[in-house]
């Protein structure tokens, strides 16, 4: 008697590097925001230096659109590309350039970290994502160490009411404009998402342009300078590898990983600004860092398990694939 050999259990999927490569391009370009918001927001108000820095990303990734010719995306993407373009791309903006105008760094960063939790909290109950019990954990321990740096960071610094508003605008306009981006990557790629997007914020943001005219005349170069590479680094590439990223896992994920942009901040604070970091701040990065990684790690509870960075951009009218609850 012959028997069928059972065959051998399915081999969890590879590593999806680029996906993990567009993330932290994307974490790497946001902390480097961080930097240059320093010296153009001495001479921008927080409107004009939105719409700069948005008019700059439309320009570069319109021409890259242009170029690629990849036309426009499905119908079904321009919900979710006009609410991310307002609340992501211009609100958020708007209200986090004012708001750190208004608060000190430290309490600033703290009140904008509650939008990875708000995102993962949305991404369960809007897109039907998980919440399994190790992302929980991590960005519970990648708050507290965003606590910890925004404490080192706070130094005497005042916060007004109103910052603390526009901060926790900010952390909700965020985490709406992730969520609303999500499902508009199954009927585009990234980059028309994130074109459009950008390009729908800049168009909210004109009532600052007599502004933008009359600050970029008076404003030194570094100034200007700096807001244009907030346009064509942290706003075009970064959103546009973070679109990349963003179609091939969860939204709360994603959110996840954003955790590491306050222990880069303070890296780039030490390297670029000389501003020698505390063992507290220290502390807080490495905290970050951790819980990072804690999100990110996946627990195998079987011999098979699905794909979770199957991609979904492109153009597609099925339902949004199930993502991966662990």
């Amino acid at each position: 008697m012959t028997t069928t050999p059972t065959p051998p259990p399915a081999s969890p999927p590879a590593h999806n590097w680029r996906a993990t490569a567009a993330a932290c391009t994307t974490v790497v370009l946001w902390a480097s925001a961080f930097v240059s918001i320093r010296s153009a927001g001495a001479s921008y108000s927080p409107g004009a230096l939105a719409l700069g820095r948005l008019l700059a990303g439309t320009l570069v990734l319109g021409a890259i659109l242009l170029v690629r010719r990849e036309g426009l995306p499905g119908r079904g993407a321009w919900r979710g590309i006009i609410t991310s373009g307002v609340l992501w791309f211009g609100l958020y903006m708007v209200a986090l350039n004012w708001g750190e105008q208004e608060v000190d760094a430290g309490t600033a960063a703290m009140l904008v970290n509650i939008g990875p939790i708000l995102m993962a909290l949305m991404g369960a109950r809007m897109l039907g994502e998980g919440l399994p019990r190790r992302l929980l954990l991590g960005m519970g321990i990648s708050f507290s160490g965003a606590v910890v740096v925004g404490l080192a960071m706070s130094g005497h610094g005042s916060s007004s009411v109103l910052g603390v508003a526009l901060c926790l605008l900010a952390a909700v306009a965020y985490a709406l404009g992730v969520v609303s981006q999500k499902p508009a990557l199954a009927y585009g790629s990234s980059l028309q998402i994130n074109t459009f997007g950008c390009m729908i914020g800049a168009v909210a943001c004109l009532p600052f342009t007599g502004v933008l005219v009359s600050e970029a005349a008076d404003a030194p170069l570094s100034a200007t300078l700096n807001m244009v590479y907030l346009g064509v680094f942290p706003t075009a590439l970064a959103f546009t590898t973070w679109g990349y990223a963003l179609a091939r896992t969860t939204a709360g994920r994603m959110g996840a990983t954003t955790y590491a942009v306050p222990a880069l901040v303070v890296l780039m604070a030490w390297l670029l600004l000389d501003e020698v970091p505390t063992l507290l701040g220290v502390l807080g990065g490495l905290l970050c860092l951790v819980g990072v990684a804690v999100s990110r790690s996946r627990q195998q509870t079987g011999p098979t398990r699905g794909n979770p960075d199957r991609p979904v951009e492109g153009p597609r009218h099925d339902e949004e694939r199930q993502a991966e609850r662990t």
